[in-house]
């Protein structure tokens, strides 16, 4: 049997946990987690419009996970 590492561990308890939290309705946690992204993006937007350049010394946000 293999061991699992931290992250892995702790993604299973965080699925159960957003799962959970809207009692067993996944297609209810998927809209609440897409709804949360559209937030984060907007938020990212956001911030990215307030710095400047120098700041971040040429470091722009990107939007999807590479």
């Amino acid at each position: 049997m293999r061991e699992q590492s931290i992250g892995e561990a702790v993604e299973d308890d965080e699925r159960a946990k957003v799962i959970a939290y809207h009692r067993g309705d996944t297609h209810g946690a998927i809209d609440t987690l897409l709804e949360d992204i559209r937030h984060l993006r907007r938020q990212l937007a956001l911030a990215e419009g307030a710095m400047s350049r120098g700041m971040t010394r040429g470091w722009r946000p990107d939007y999807d996970r590479r």
